[in-house]
């Protein structure tokens, strides 16, 4: 789940340690397969695939794996990967929105079981178009506070095209166009400043907050289509306050 507030965080450093781990492998080796089909086996030479295993080994992901999903994906195996890419645009609880990304090889199966998850909880499928607009495609990168000021960020990324930094809380995080991350990421390795994950996501322009029923209702949404094998993203515009937030950790 992609929120861009610190629940975000603590829900993607729960979803490492908790059972989704098996999920969350599946959904690095299938971007390496993707990348490995359309730019060939060799890192060196392809940009996406070696951002793709970067990030398969940061999340633990066995090096057997990776290198089967290269070979698999450049065709070495025999095996033919080809996935689709489809975006399905969701309205959630309190006129919150959601962009759910799927990546499969049963465009009919990915349609029939995102619909299921979003109709079962508390969801509407929208138009195409209704509520993608309210999002912008922005290269994110996270990172850690530690003694850095906001200042420390922004003069170590603005020649590299970061466009702002923004205070999370315990996290800085940067937004760039998408064609600017590697740059942000070179400028960033440069001046010895660590980061947590750096991605290609859909911002929204504006967030909508919620109220602790919403937001209960909205978890449960947005657990049930990360839970789906073709979901490989959801993004969202919906805010939860800090206070929100702890109700939400007291009830579980």
């Amino acid at each position: 789940m992609s929120g861009h507030s610190k629940w975000a965080t603590t829900k993607h450093k729960k979803a490492i340690l908790d059972s989704r781990r098996a999920k969350s492998f599946a959904k690095l080796i299938k971007n390496i397969e993707v990348a490995a089909r359309m730019g060939g086996p060799d890192l060196q030479g392809n940009p996406g695939l070696e951002l793709a295993v970067t990030k398969a080994k940061k999340t633990s992901v066995p090096a057997d794996n990776i290198d089967r999903a290269i070979k698999r994906g450049a065709g070495l195996t025999g095996e033919v990967v080809d996935y689709t890419e489809i975006m399905y645009e969701c309205r959630g609880p309190q006129g919150s929105a959601l962009l759910i990304e799927c990546l499969t090889d049963n465009k009919n199966r990915a349609a029939s079981e995102v619909r299921l998850a979003i109709s079962r909880n508390g969801g509407t499928i929208a138009d195409p178009g209704s509520v993608s607009y309210l999002f912008s495609r922005k290269g994110v990168v996270s990172l850690p506070k530690k003694d850095l000021t906001e200042d420390d960020v922004l003069m170590a990324v603005l020649d590299a095209g970061a466009e702002e930094v923004k205070d999370n809380g315990d996290t800085f995080e940067i937004h760039s166009e998408p064609t600017d991350l590697q740059a942000v990421r070179d400028a960033l390795k440069e001046a010895g400043i660590e980061y947590d994950t750096d991605e290609a996501e859909f911002v929204p322009s504006m967030q909508v907050p919620l109220d602790l029923e919403a937001a209960k209702k909205f978890m449960k949404l947005v657990d049930a289509l990360e839970d789906l094998d073709d979901v490989q993203n959801v993004y969202s515009n919906a805010d939860l306050s800090d206070e929100v937030q702890a109700a939400l950790e007291e009830s579980e």
